[in-house]
């Protein structure tokens, strides 16, 4: 374990400080492995806004094995040591961004939404506790990254700093495509796509319709899941992103991850796996988390060899009526890239997305060099960042 400039802190919890960490001690730090995954359960079904990737069955199975992604921090509240009420994963701003400042940094749950479980009845109070052990660590920030900018966690922040004189800094922004599930899907597609793409699509179908009879099918059980999480694994190292050697599959770790983490979430509900076949043969495959009454298109992976009939286009339609017609559905983030050419024409909804930084003390400079820090890395990068969204995105519009 490090601290959060990147020092060694191996030996800290030594057997003087054993209760460092434990939950409710005051400690600042909890390993990831040492909070009770009964309790983070228990708080997912009170959290004031949800998240799937930060749900315990995902996180811990990206912290158990996914490539660069293990031995996370928490910053938990407690209202008392059986009652958890807050939860943020954090990594140093160190190994987040080469940066060493004393920063904590929301970490990387293999998905593209970082924000922090809060307790809908306790929320400021989970903040309050949030910031104090933050602050009981060494960090003079947090920071955000991959955040809902308008939800209820922080508008919950934005109260607690307000009360300091302090407020949330949207470090960069940008707003990506969802669904509302509470409309008519039919409806919906017609506005979004016009009569003359919809009747293109359709040609499409039909013309994957000859390989077989084309079926829109839905793994919802542990069993299912773990059989169906091979044919999107399979699907999607077939692609440019076998190619590219960053499909799933190609990591020991990353395949271990979305092995053991699927079935698990499927246990409660929480996770499908959406195929596409013609006949018998699957030519699109996504995983689709749900929390609450939200849900999260993970990721998708297509047989390139039908790319003429837009094989991923032909799953999201049937995805799109299948979540519309789910009453516990009201919101559907694609969690997709700004601008992304596949999703944005179908799913005419935004959410705006961002990266925060918040400050734990008034008028700190240490906050100021935090902020010119990322603003030069963001300067520096930024660019080279949307280059290689754009050209990930045309890959894959299918």
């Amino acid at each position: 374990m490090t601290d959060i400039t990147g020092t060694s802190t191996v030996g800290r919890a030594s057997s003087e400080d054993a209760n460092a960490y434990a939950p409710g001690s005051g400690g600042p730090l909890t390993p990831l492995t040492g909070v009770s995954a009964a309790q983070w359960r228990a708080l997912s079904t009170r959290a004031a806004e949800p998240n799937g990737y930060y749900l315990p069955e995902w996180e811990l199975a990206v912290n158990a094995s996914a490539r660069g992604r293990g031995d996370t921090d928490a910053l938990g509240a407690w209202r008392e040591p059986s009652t958890l009420i807050g939860l943020m994963p954090v990594i140093s701003m160190w190994r987040a961004y080469r940066i060493p400042l004393p920063a904590l940094v929301g970490a990387d749950p293999y998905g593209t939404l970082c924000t922090p479980l809060l307790d809908r009845d306790m929320a400021e109070e989970a903040v309050t506790g949030i910031l104090q052990h933050a602050q009981q660590a060494g960090a003079h920030a947090l920071i955000f990254r991959a955040t809902s900018l308008e939800g209820a966690a922080m508008k919950a922040f934005a109260d607690v700093l307000g009360r300091d004189g302090m407020a949330p800094l949207v470090l960069q922004s940008h707003v990506r495509a969802c669904l509302d599930a509470t409309c008519d899907a039919d409806e919906m597609l017609r506005d979004a796509l016009g009569a003359k793409k919809l009747k293109e699509l359709r040609r499409q179908r039909n013309r994957l319709a000859e390989h077989g009879a084309v079926n829109f099918d839905v793994a919802r059980t542990p069993a299912d899941v773990a059989a169906a999480i091979e044919t999107f694994l399979m699907l999607e190292a077939s692609g440019w992103k076998g190619q590219r050697g960053t499909a799933l599959s190609q990591d020991d770790g990353d395949a271990s991850f979305i092995r053991r983490a699927t079935p698990a979430l499927a246990e409660t509900g929480q996770c499908e796996i959406v195929t596409l076949r013609a006949g018998e043969t699957p030519v699109a495959a996504a995983i689709v988390l749900r929390h609450q009454d939200r849900a999260f298109y993970f990721k998708l992976g297509v047989d390139e060899r039908f790319a003429k009939s837009s094989p991923g286009v032909q799953l999201t339609l049937e995805l799109t009526r299948y979540l519309c017609a789910d009453p516990a559905i009201r919101l559907v983030d694609s969690t997709a890239a700004p601008d992304h050419p596949m999703i944005n024409p179908i799913w005419r909804g935004r959410l705006a997305i961002g990266d925060v930084l918040i400050p734990l003390r008034r008028g700190d400079p240490v906050v100021l060099l935090i902020r010119a820090a990322l603003g030069l890395r963001g300067a520096i990068r930024e660019p080279l960042r949307r280059i290689v969204h754009s050209v990930r995105a045309r890959q894959e519009k299918s």
